[in-house]
């Protein structure tokens, strides 16, 4: 399957708390792409809450 190009661009703005939480996540599990985990734990929220949102037979 030939991925589709990245063409959009998003900046976030972290406190230093949360890039310090970050930074350490990131050196604990070896994590070296911290955009494509950013990207990833990002859309993983997202399709959860889609999905969550579906309404279900007994709704």
């Amino acid at each position: 399957m030939k991925k589709a190009p990245r063409e959009h661009k998003i900046s976030i703005l972290l406190n230093e708390k949360e890039q310090r939480a970050l930074d350490r996540f990131c050196d604990k599990y070896g994590i070296s792409n911290r955009s494509r985990f950013v990207r990833e734990v990002l859309m993983r929220t997202i399709l959860q809450k889609i999905e969550n949102d579906q309404p279900t037979l007994f709704d």
